[in-house]
């Protein structure tokens, strides 16, 4: 099973239009959930963290294998998160993803973490980042099973080809 766990509700329509046609990819490989939390506000940095983080954790189940969604985790390609989850299904069958608030994620969330992920060292709305780790996942399952979708590492990049 898939949990994500996010800070923050989706307004827009058409976020929640592409995150609900990812949920329904993904459910054809595994269960999927995803909880919101609601945020804080912009308060100062140090209470919003902690009171997002109370909520965060109380969605946790400690068994899972738990992934933070961090700007200073590590990088993966397409490939390598693909095979990161199909070994972590080979000791674990449940997977929860977490993504911060505006501020991010307390240590305390982090500490709980068995891996650090980053996407990139840019910033983006949490909104778009969700779809964008859903989208993620998706590819993963399809890279896993072989089916068509996955571009390669060595086919053409958006605006040309790769040097």
């Amino acid at each position: 099973m898939i949990k994500v766990i996010c800070v923050g509700k989706i307004k827009e329509k058409y976020f929640r239009d592409a995150i609900e046609e990812y949920q329904k990819r993904i459910s054809k490989y595994s269960d999927i959930e995803i909880v919101e939390v609601a945020d804080e506000g912009l308060m100062d940095v140090k209470t919003t963290l902690k009171k997002e983080s109370e909520k965060i954790l109380k969605q946790v189940n400690p068994k899972d294998y738990i992934i933070t969604l961090e700007i200073d985790g590590n990088i993966l390609s397409s490939e390598e998160l693909a095979n990161k989850i199909n070994t972590i299904y080979n000791t674990n069958s449940n997977i929860t993803f977490i993504i911060g608030g505006s501020y991010g994620l307390d240590d305390e969330v982090k500490r709980i973490a068995n891996y650090h992920l980053s996407f990139s060292k840019l910033t983006f709305p949490h909104q778009l980042f969700r779809i964008i780790l859903l989208e993620q996942i998706y590819r993963a399952y399809k890279i896993n099973n072989n089916e068509s979708y996955h571009k390669g590492s060595m086919s053409s990049s958006v605006g040309g080809t790769k040097n």
